[in-house]
């Protein structure tokens, strides 16, 4: 059940300027402590700029899902095909590329309808699986992905500026049919 005054909807190219305002926030949040300022900094101009979340928005090969109050966006994720690391073996893998809440809103409800949403797109893309990259430091996303019914399968690499981190791949299967 989503959280009250909340809407799970597609995102679009107009909503590029509060999407990469909460991208590089609750990235910022969740992996700025770990990473150094320059390295972070390097990061976020290249993942989370206006321009590109707008160019994002408009590609027909990613979903991009917002988590949207009163106040603005609280939450995103967005799926896109592509290239899959070879320790995902399950059939037709769409990407959950990236999946954030912002901070104040951990623990209200969010992120399992903002789950279930992305699963519901992935179908619509085809999948019969899904999978993603977390940070093998990530102790609170992991869990969640756990509880998702998603498995770790093995290991990539993740770049943040200069430096070289190892990501968790995690995936699951998902039932191609609607969800009811």
């Amino acid at each position: 059940m989503l959280v009250p005054g909340l809407v799970i909807r597609r995102a679009g190219p107009a909503d590029a300027a509060s999407l990469a305002a909460l991208g590089a926030r609750t990235f910022a949040d969740t992996f700025g402590a770990d990473n150094s300022p320059e390295d972070l900094d390097a990061y976020l101009a290249g993942a989370y700029s206006e321009r590109l979340q707008a160019a994002e928005c408009a590609n027909p090969a990613i979903i991009t899902l917002v988590a949207e109050g009163d106040r603005g966006l609280v939450a995103f994720t967005q799926l896109r095909r592509g290239p899959t690391p070879p320790c995902v073996t399950l059939p037709s893998p769409v990407e959950v590329w990236r999946f954030y809440v912002d901070r104040a809103w951990h623990g209200a409800g969010v992120a399992r309808p903002l789950m279930d949403a992305a699963l519901e797109a992935a179908r619509e893309l085809g999948a019969g699986s899904v999978w993603l990259s977390v940070w093998e430091r990530n102790p609170r996303a992991i869990a969640f992905y756990t509880k998702c019914g998603f498995r770790d399968v093995g290991s990539k690499l993740f770049i943040v500026g200069s430096d070289r981190q190892t990501d968790r791949v995690m995936a699951r299967e998902i039932d191609r049919s609607p969800a009811v």
